[in-house]
């Protein structure tokens, strides 16, 4: 049910118009025509639209007409309106298409605040030029809020006309799903509106029932699921890439930023896709890959989370979840990367035998339903090449190891744990590191006393793997000879708090500690209650220390230092600790 511009009963003016028209939009969507009057007379609104709907237009319309309607202008460093986005990505976006609306407005700038710029370059050109429009992500935003001396930002806030939380639900962390943006309405809002925007399911995808339900993705798009076998969850990707086309764009979701450089790694190698990577420890080179993959006909964009949020990239034919997300919202956002603004598009889920469940689970909980696919051709040479890269190439052997072990950690923490059935005793973690293309299991809390009898190791001497980087493996070399001679891998020098560091513990065992700790607090915490309550005093004792003890403890302090100095090695501390310790316990 699309409306026309002029149908609105409020008055746009001129400029955004022209703006509108040079867009190509013809028709407002129902969150749009919902949205814009509201505003316009003033409400506080909390709008739930399925992602792709057009939200940006539906608040940057009525904030830009209710700066250009003030009765005094705005100055120079004077800002009417702030707009917060979760990502950089989406704040860029969105600091695009406002651009294009300011070159039809007259009097009005902006001003981009995100990561990867300077603070200090920030400071200097809002000095320099001013804003009257502010886009920034919350972290950069509250540095210069909080900032005092060489910039008074919330002087210049004083004139503010309209808040935009974009992605309210993530950036307030409120919940999982998006009714639960109403309690953003009850935390505070003075003239509250809740606009919900719903679509009916897509016929491609209806039961007798569904066409009754209201759903979270857009009708044009397509749901899919794929079950396969742990071993054969790469090949199958790669058949099913390559099935669609090389001339199509896809949006790759995986669980962990390890997992985003080791995929793009080897699908580089075995596919002749353009593939883009970007996760968020890429930091300044982010943007780069977004714009190039944005402006591309063609390719896969392999990802975290990080991008399912409100980004749009035009004519995504096919998003792609490699595994079930951390959250059933995520879900939701990653999918409606395509099909967006009415276009049509395609979603896929690669689930596992004993993932099954997450089907039913998806649609209960966000009413989104999937229509089974049927299974894509293998490929069941590309995990023998994944393979050979790593006995080629050192740095892909890593990365292959650091991919298993954080998406195995990933799935530890994951919302749906309980229906993904990690904790099965049927689990395969032997077959599904065979589909990581993995030559050998990584040492992880995670695997012990798993049973991964079903993981053949390759028999080779993985010292005499290389890396292809002629610098890095010189220094491999050298540790290598050391660890020859003394049967210990030298130590990173790098960072000596490294060094010192306890081993490695599975996720679930330090929350567990955490949590115990908390506990003791509370109990400690209501002890010390009740006997403020009886009018019971404690009183300290008095430790007396001797000037041996004294002694001992400044040894011990100078050893210590002389380790942060890296005037000694871990292991001439661990031996003259060990010393020093002995010396006590025989005294």
């Amino acid at each position: 049910m699309d409306v026309k511009w002029d149908k609105l009963d409020v008055n746009l003016s001129n400029g955004i118009k022209r703006a509108i028209k040079d867009m190509g939009f013809k028709t407002m969507t129902p969150v749009q025509a919902a949205c814009i009057p509201l505003l316009l007379k003033n409400k506080d609104v909390a709008a739930e639209a399925v992602t792709g709907s057009g939200k940006t237009l539906a608040f940057l319309i009525p904030l830009l007409e209710l700066l250009q309607n003030r009765n005094e202008k705005l100055k120079q460093h004077e800002v009417g309106g702030i707009i917060i986005s979760p990502t950089r990505e989406l704040a860029t976006q969105t600091s695009q298409v406002l651009e294009h609306f300011l070159h039809h407005v007259d009097g009005l700038t902006q001003m981009l605040l995100v990561g990867g710029n300077s603070v200090a370059s920030d400071i200097e050109k809002f000095k320099r030029e001013g804003a009257n429009i502010i886009i920034a992500t919350p972290g950069r935003l509250e540095d210069l809020l909080t900032r005092k001396g060489d910039i008074n930002l919330p002087a210049a806030v004083k004139s503010l006309e309209l808040l935009v939380l974009d992605e309210a639900d993530h950036l307030l962390n409120l919940a999982t799903q998006t009714k639960e943006v109403e309690q953003l309405v009850r935390a505070g809002l003075r003239n509250p509106v809740l606009v919900a925007v719903h679509e009916k399911a897509s016929k491609k995808c209806s039961t007798k029932d569904s066409n009754e339900l209201d759903v979270s993705t857009p009708a044009t798009l397509t749901n899919y699921y794929t079950v396969c076998e742990p071993e054969e969850k790469l090949s199958r990707l790669v058949g099913f890439l390559k099935s669609q086309g090389s001339h199509q764009k896809y949006m790759l979701f995986v669980s962990t930023c390890a997992c985003v450089d080791y995929f793009a790694t080897i699908l580089k190698i075995v596919m002749r896709f353009e593939i883009f990577a970007l996760h968020g420890k890429m930091k300044e080179k982010r943007y780069k890959v977004f714009d190039s993959f944005r402006k591309a006909a063609s390719g896969v964009l392999i990802c975290t989370d990080l991008m399912a949020r409100g980004v749009d990239i035009a004519e995504v034919h096919w998003v792609i979840q490699y595994d079930p997300p951390s959250s059933a919202a995520s879900f939701v956002h990653r999918c409606g990367r395509t099909a967006r603004i009415g276009n049509e598009g395609s979603a896929l889920v690669i689930l596992l035998p004993t993932e099954d469940a997450y089907v039913d689970f998806i649609y209960r909980n966000q009413k989104v339903r999937l229509s089974e696919m049927v299974a894509s051709p293998s490929e069941p040479e590309t995990v023998s090449r994944v393979k050979s890269f790593q006995l080629e190439d050192r740095a892909v052997l890593d990365k292959a190891l650091r991919a298993f072990v954080s998406h195995i950690q990933a799935y530890a923490k994951h919302e749906c744990n309980v229906i993904l059935r990690l904790k099965d005793e049927t689990f395969k973690f032997g077959k599904l590191a065979t589909g990581f293309g993995l030559l050998k299991l990584p040492r992880m809390p995670e695997l012990k006393g798993k049973d991964v009898s079903d993981f053949e190791e390759t028999k080779i001497d993985f010292n005499s793997i290389p890396y292809k980087d002629l610098q890095r493996e010189k220094i491999r070399q050298e540790k290598l000879k050391k660890y020859q001679e003394t049967g210990i891998w030298p130590k990173s020098q790098q960072n000596s708090k490294r060094n010192v560091c306890k081993q490695t513990e599975s996720w679930s065992l330090s929350k567990q500690k955490k949590l115990d700790k908390k506990t003791k607090r509370e109990k400690r915490k209501i002890k010390k209650e009740q006997q403020n309550a009886a009018g019971i005093k404690k009183t300290k004792r008095k430790r007396n220390f001797s000037q041996e003890d004294i002694d001992e403890l400044a040894k011990d302090i100078a050893l210590i230092k002389k380790l942060k100095k890296k005037k000694i090695t871990q292991e001439e501390f661990d031996e003259k600790f060990d010393a020093l310790s002995n010396d006590e316990n025989s005294d």
